[in-house]
């Protein structure tokens, strides 16, 4: 059976090609159809469902009572479904293909995490319950930051902080309430107003810091894409409240003077926060609390593998050192006699606590399935994440160094591998010309132009949820897009997409004015009806 499944089947990366020199009527390539705006469907006299004529009528209303038309399309169930359908079948997902972004750990989410998150008990509950009545779910949020706080060897957790830079956000916030604590507030005669931030962090980092209140001052990068200690040392200084520094870095590299970083932030009495956005690299392999860390926001939308973007909800518990715990926003979670119960900090010591960071307690769908993946892979799998991502990595390195240039040659990478522009010099293919022919191959592009301190920057992210067939099959695409660019292609990569739903944009005005909102073509009679 396996031998007639195979018959006339193409088995090569190139080998499937398609004829667009046909068009069909619809627009539509054999069961993918063209979807027109659903402002643009027929109907506009007519509603998807039967209802009584109001017996009243509506004058209550005021001056609220509708005047015009609504300027909805009245769409029956079956079309309605079917237009969205349509749309989500034009998105690139992780569960299509590989999403190579780079420093986003765009990887598979196992479905044992999402059937955990709907059960009963998780998914109906209310943050305004009565306390007795969800202990299983403070138990789980238990659970979870004893797991957060062992695998980053830190003794608190603040679970509340939605996303990565609302993490970032929850940190320097405890940061410069323990300055303040410590008479060095920003309004004080001494403070500490200033947070040093390497070029090879997450952009985040330095918007973080100024919303916050923070002057931030630039550390240079060494050529290897490290923290240049030297010029750490140099901006080091009794006006600097906290280092702000992603390990591994947004390079794809380990920042090998971790310790020593660390060490000298603290001779000068600032804080040491590590951006946890690359975490899934060293998951199971080193603890941050080991090196020095004194906040860390993880991402369990990344490491954890919850859900990965469409505007969230997200999660980025923030772990803390001993000195920085005092300071964490409210709720903790805390074990008594009577059960679980969350614990406000109210009075006492724990006054110290800048406050809520949100109204409520955290995204408890993320916790759930957080917690299902760490159990279900247990210590030693999360260690092989670590070792296969980087794995992973390595291997795209290794196989596309030969056409394309890595922009730190020497050594391997961590989690993700970045290349310059520099092998496309002469070709007049240009990184976003590149980026836009992947997609024509079926993929996702890798993240461009980022991190800033690489010219013309293709950063690849694999996850340690790809196979190496799945690689192999990345690799290829890619080897023979470098190969036709050097080969003088021009036209492949200059009109590219040539198969997507839409063709290249002008993406520069698209960002400068953008149209929000769609309007009946003029002579149209849509609004008439």
């Amino acid at each position: 059976m396996s031998t007639m499944n195979t018959v006339g089947r193409p088995t090569t990366p190139n080998a499937v090609g398609h004829d667009y020199k046909h068009p069909t009527l619809t627009g539509g390539r054999g069961l993918l159809q063209d979807e027109h705006l659903i402002f643009e469907s027929d109907g506009w006299g007519k509603t998807g469902v039967d209802l009584p004529e109001p017996k009243a009528d509506g004058s209550d209303l005021g001056d609220l009572v509708r005047r015009d038309p609504i300027g909805l399309p009245g769409l029956s169930e079956p079309e309605a479904m079917r237009h969205y359908v349509r749309l989500s079948q034009k998105n690139h997902a992780i569960d299509l293909a590989i999403y190579p972004l780079g420093s986003c750990t765009m990887k598979h989410n196992p479905r044992l995490n999402e059937k955990m998150a709907r059960l009963p008990g998780f998914s109906d509950i209310h943050p305004l319950q009565p306390q007795s009545t969800v202990q299983g779910a403070l138990e789980l949020m238990d659970q979870l930051a004893h797991w957060l706080k062992t695998l980053t060897g830190m003794p608190a957790v603040a679970l509340s902080p939605k996303a990565g830079a609302h993490g970032e956000l929850c940190g320097l916030m405890a940061i410069r309430a323990a300055h303040r604590a410590a008479g060095h507030g920003l309004r004080s005669d001494k403070p500490r107003n200033k947070v040093l931030v390497p070029t090879s962090a997450h952009g985040t980092n330095p918007a973080t810091a100024a919303f916050v209140g923070y002057q931030v001052v630039e550390i240079a990068q060494t050529e290897d894409g490290r923290v240049d200690i030297k010029d750490l040392e140099a901006k080091l200084g009794d006006d600097v409240a906290a280092i702000m520094v992603t390990n591994p870095n947004t390079c794809g590299l380990f920042e090998r003077d971790i310790l020593e970083i660390s060490r000298l932030t603290h001779e000068a009495g600032a804080y040491f926060y590590c951006d946890g956005a690359n975490f899934n690299a060293i998951v199971g392999r080193v603890r941050p609390g080991d090196l020095g860390v004194d906040a860390m926001h993880i991402n369990l939308h990344k490491t954890f593998s919850t859900p990965h973007g469409g505007g969230g909800p997200g999660a980025g518990p923030v772990v803390l050192s001993e000195a920085l715990a005092p300071f964490a926003p409210a709720p903790w979670v805390v074990s008594g006699e009577d059960g679980f119960r969350l614990e406000e900090f109210a009075e006492g010591e724990a006054a110290q606590a800048f406050g809520r960071l949100c109204a409520f307690h955290g995204q408890m769908g993320m916790y759930v399935r957080a917690l299902s993946y760490m159990m279900s892979h247990g210590s030693d799998g999360l260690r092989q994440v670590a070792e296969d991502a980087v794995l992973n990595a390595n291997y795209i390195k290794a196989r596309l160094s030969d056409l394309m240039s890595a922009a730190f040659p020497e050594g391997p990478c961590m989690h993700e591998a970045l290349f310059d522009d520099e092998w496309l010099k002469g070709t007049d293919v240009t990184t976003l010309d590149f980026a836009k022919a992947m997609i024509d191959e079926g993929f996702h592009p890798m993240t461009m132009y980022f991190p800033l301190v690489v010219h013309g920057a293709m950063l690849i992210e694999p996850t340690e949820t790809e196979s190496k067939q799945e690689l192999d099959r990345f690799i290829e695409a890619m080897r023979a897009l470098a190969q036709a660019a050097k080969a003088g292609d021009v036209e492949r990569f200059k009109g590219a997409p040539f198969h997507a739903p839409l063709r290249r944009l002008d993406e520069t005005r698209a960002a400068r004015q953008p149209v929000l909102r769609w309007t009946a073509p003029e002579g149209s009679n849509i609004a008439a009806e």
